[in-house]
């Protein structure tokens, strides 16, 4: 356990944080799991109306750091990809 005045306060920021990260995270994932549910269903039109939200809920989780930049294009990329593929 912390002892010191300083190690305390940092032991309070980073669970503060991490329940914004967890928040945030499975805001993310709850994303991907919709999108690729409107692709297994085949609505392509509704596809296509959550693409963009898609996109900026990714670059938004991308911006934060909690994943990769590069992590939420490819998954951008891919979902454009099958939604065309319909």
């Amino acid at each position: 356990m912390a002892n010191t005045k300083s190690a305390i306060k940092r032991i309070r920021r980073i669970t503060k944080q991490t329940s914004v990260n967890k928040a945030r995270k499975s805001k993310y994932k709850n994303a991907l799991k919709k999108m690729n549910s409107l692709i297994e269903a085949k609505k392509k039109s509704e596809a296509l109306k959550f693409l963009p939200k898609l996109n900026s809920e990714l670059m938004k989780i991308a911006k934060t750091g909690i994943v990769k930049k590069q992590n939420a294009s490819r998954n951008v990329s891919r979902f454009t990809k099958k939604i065309t593929s319909i």
